[in-house]
């Protein structure tokens, strides 16, 4: 008798395949003699649509809102229904005894393999295979130490709690708005209060009023020392004036240094990545998107298998792993990181609390190297950057911390009292794995003010002792509003907030991107027309992070066997109909942020500017119309040889191209080969060639005139 194995997509099933020895490949699995290795891709089902429950609900009617099921039914999603199919096909074999779920070790990858389950009424035993890595010696020890899948019920609970949720917030909400307002206006369980976050920082900003303040920095000789109020020590004075009189009562005075405080500072090292702390390093170093950091992270696990499981909300390791380190240290000690490796290597691993600690990992330990050998040569300029800082703060976890001295002198001049502070390094400890000059967020006084001055080194200084202001100067600033949203930034607010899970957050900003709601300016996030007004028509109740946050604390219960999921669902149900309700009594009106001068020709409404997968369009909001056209192309000055009209400007492929409609005339347009500067060398060769008696005629004529014929394109 032989084990089917359902993995989540065909690469992983391959490599699966191969530890186990199944390497009779077919069309849908893999098969061995112990074996059979199959895969979904992705989901292969879904839960039904509102029309698969009744015809009536393909027209989207805010009257027929909302659409609660007294029970979901799951459907098989159509585009991938072949691999279904196959999975179908084997399930009935006599020959197989078991199941293995070899989905990703996650909440996702549970529900997955139990959609299918239960829709090929798998009735045989099945286990869990659940490991943090694809490494062959990780697949080998999950497959010797496969879960009784029972033990996971509970994990699909939470994740049939979660779908459900989605599909009854998300899909009556974006229904009743779109219905209501005859717009494209899509909300959702977490992407609604996410947009809210944004659109509350920007409203902070706009109200923001800036207010002039002043400093007071004096000059000592061999260092600077910055003025601070008694009692306080806030360094800002809101009058100019009396900034002025500080300055003129010490400028060229001798004070009194009253004292010097020399304290050593500890910075320990900073801990192991989780996905959402690695995606706020990766915007901040190279400005990878969250998404793409996921992406790229994905690639690094699933395909070269170099790093552990990536969507972890741990930052710890487990006990378990220690043994595995030095093996760990030892794959990364190559390249530009052979250095740092080396040290670690001649001696044993120190391992504390701090780095190791079961009780703070739940499901998957924290980002680490894998014991795989390392060729840098195979990776990607994205997967080098994204593994670098894998490896590195991997590496920090078994540096010293960082210790200096940080020396605080007070001094007072004329009753006025003035600060300096400097730092001096004892040991660089694990900041000697990012260079001294790595700027990194884990130091202890990343916080300090804009105001102080930069970090300095002080002279032999005595308590009591005289010194001069040699030169005072008063500085003037204005207060600062709240910084908008960058991708780092906004993922720091959604953990802090509980919205999504690290596995969901990425995808929820793509999808406020790609709905046109919020958009990018920089690096920044901020919330276009359409958001703005989709906070405004969506319920109050929907907005607040406080809700999405108590949904994912729930949801985290039901998966630990805590919480119960029918009270979850029914709670869910009762705030659709309740959010449903507040949409139709409404009496908000909805102003089309998109909306152009330009006529629909079919019945002359104003059309609307949206932004589709094939680009711009022209759409007309009437439904009952529906006309839609591209949305009218830039025009250059480049003339249509034909009919001389100017051009249209494209992008393919290939690159820029020009196109007349009219003529259907397409000419490519390259960095070289177009403008006044080319004409300019084409005139330049017509006439070298003219005048080169050493070319024959007829080569001469045939270069003249082909470069003349560029020269008039």
């Amino acid at each position: 008798m032989k084990t089917l194995v359902l993995a989540e997509k065909p690469s992983v099933a391959k490599e699966i395949a191969r530890v186990l020895g199944a390497r009779q490949k077919h069309k849908s699995h893999y098969e061995g003699a112990d074996y059979v290795v199959t895969w979904a891709l992705g989901h292969l089902v879904t839960l039904a649509e509102p029309e698969d429950y009744d015809s009536k609900f393909s027209t989207w009617k805010l009257e027929d809102l909302p659409i609660i099921p007294s029970k979901m039914k799951l459907k098989v999603i159509r585009e991938t229904s072949h691999q279904f199919k196959a999975i179908e096909r084997l399930s009935r074999r006599n020959d197989l005894k078991e199941l293995v779920i070899a989905t990703d070790a996650g909440r996702e990858g549970e529900l997955v393999a139990r959609w299918i389950m239960e829709l090929i009424r798998w009735k045989k035993p099945f286990k869990r295979l659940w490991i943090s890595s694809q490494t062959d010696r990780a697949i080998k020890e999950g497959f010797a130490q496969l879960k009784p899948g029972s033990q996971y019920n509970r994990l699909y609970q939470s994740a049939v709690c979660r779908s459900e949720a989605d599909w009854l917030i998300g899909l009556n909400i974006t229904r009743a708005l779109t219905s209501k307002y005859n717009a494209q206006l899509a909300a959702g369980r977490v992407q609604t209060p996410t947009l809210a976050t944004i659109i509350q920082r920007e409203n902070e900003i706009r109200k923001f009023q800036p207010v002039e303040y002043w400093t007071v920095q004096a000059d000592f000789g061999s260092f600077q020392g910055i003025w601070r109020k008694p009692g306080s020590g806030e360094p800002r004075i809101f009058d100019r004036s009396q900034a002025e009189a500080i300055r003129n009562k010490v400028q060229g005075r001798t004070g009194q240094i009253i004292q010097i405080k020399k304290t050593e500072k500890t910075i320990p090292q900073p801990l192991a990545y989780d996905l959402t702390e690695l995606q706020r390093d990766a915007n901040k170093r190279y400005g990878f998107s969250a998404k793409q950091t996921s992406s790229v992270l994905q690639r690094l696990y699933e395909q070269h298998k170099l790093v552990t499981y990536p969507r972890t909300d741990s930052r710890y390791l487990t006990a378990d792993m220690v043994s595995t380190l030095k093996g760990r240290v030892q794959s990364v000690a190559v390249g530009p990181f052979a250095p740092l490796a080396r040290p670690l290597l001649q001696k044993p691993l120190k391992v504390t609390k701090r780095i190791v600690d079961d009780s703070k990992v739940s499901d998957h330990h924290a980002i680490i190297p894998t014991e795989q050998p390392l060729q840098l040569n195979l990776l990607s300029n994205e997967e080098r950057k994204l593994y670098d800082l894998i490896v590195r703060r991997f590496l920090a976890l078994f540096y010293p911390p960082c210790r200096y001295d940080q020396t605080t002198v007070q001094i007072e001049v004329e009753k006025e009292t003035f600060w300096a502070t400097g730092k001096q390094m004892k040991e660089t400890g694990w900041k000697e794995v990012y260079g001294a000059s790595d700027f990194n967020e884990e130091d202890a006084d990343n916080d300090a003010s804009s105001d102080e001055p930069s970090s300095q080194l002080l002279p032999e200084l005595k308590p009591q002792g005289k010194i001069t202001v040699k030169r005072c100067q008063e500085t003037g600033r204005f207060t600062k509003p709240p910084a908008r949203y960058t991708e780092a930034t906004l993922l720091t607010q959604m953990e802090k907030h509980n919205l999504g899970t690290p596995a969901t957050r990425a995808d929820i900003i793509e999808k406020l991107l790609n709905t046109d709601t919020i958009e990018r300016q920089g690096n920044s996030l901020v919330p276009t027309g359409k958001g703005w007004q989709l906070i405004e028509l969506a319920s109050e109740e929907l907005r607040s992070p406080e809700l999405t946050a108590q949904w994912e604390i729930e949801l985290e219960r039901i998966a630990k066997g805590q919480g119960q999921m029918e009270r979850f669902l029914e709670n869910i149900r009762k705030q659709t109909i309740r959010m449903v309700s507040e949409v139709k009594q409404s009496t908000i009106e909805y102003r089309p942020h998109n909306l152009t001068h330009k006529k629909c020709p079919e019945c002359g409404q104003n059309m609307e500017e949206r932004k589709t997968k094939r680009g711009k369009m022209l759409v007309c909001p009437n439904r009952e119309c529906g006309f839609r056209r591209g949305a009218e192309p830039k025009l250059v000055n480049k003339r249509c040889p034909q009919c001389h009209k100017k051009m249209e400007i494209h992008e393919g492929k290939a690159g820029k191209y020009v196109q007349c409609r009219p003529c259907n005339i397409v000419e490519s347009l390259s960095d070289s080969g177009g403008g006044k500067a080319a004409a300019r060398m084409n005139r330049k060769l017509i006439q070298q060639y003219s005048d080169n008696e050493g070319l024959s005629n007829s080569l001469g004529d045939a270069l003249k005139a082909a470069l003349q014929k560029q020269s008039e394109k």
